[in-house]
């Protein structure tokens, strides 16, 4: 697997902007509580002290991360991609064989995931499986209780 995070343009801005939100806003806010927890006095006694400094660090880590996935951003123009087959920025319908089921699933880059409208990350493990499938093909997806089988039943793509 490669390090590269697929992701699209907004994606990565959207990422981007958080940071400069974490930076600009947030650090400067628990700075100036920790300031205000400082004067206080005693700081081996001082829980708001010590609240706002775990603080300061949890919002520094996920800068760091969020830092870390932008340097291995890799944005992907999907209006090069192929149209006839599953890949990144697809909308794919599937039928799961077993059940009848019919679900939609968009295979979106890091910073586009939102699991509750069906919008995946194209390197998660299904995400993975439907790579390259076209219509009629079948999609296994390897999973705890079993093999997942699924039809393809149509491939759209958003309009940018």
């Amino acid at each position: 697997m490669s390090d590269y995070v697929p992701m699209t343009r907004e994606g990565y801005n959207r990422i981007k902007a958080e940071i400069e939100r974490l930076e600009n806003e947030e650090m400067p806010r628990i700075a100036e509580k920790i300031a205000d927890a400082r004067a206080e006095g005693d700081l081996k006694e001082n829980a708001e002290y010590h609240a706002q400094r775990e603080n300061q660090g949890l919002v520094q880590a996920k800068i760091n991360a969020l830092k870390a996935k932008l340097s291995r951003a890799h944005i992907i123009d999907t209006s090069a991609l192929p149209k006839d087959q599953v890949v990144f920025g697809a909308r794919v319908k599937l039928k799961d064989l077993q059940f009848g089921d019919e679900e939609e699933y968009m295979l979106v880059g890091a910073g586009d995931e939102d699991y509750e409208t069906g919008k995946i990350l194209s390197t998660s493990p299904f995400g993975a499986a439907m790579m390259g499938k076209k219509i009629g093909e079948i999609v296994e997806v390897v999973a705890p209780r079993g093999t997942l089988r699924y039809e393809v039943l149509s491939i759209v793509f958003d309009e940018e």
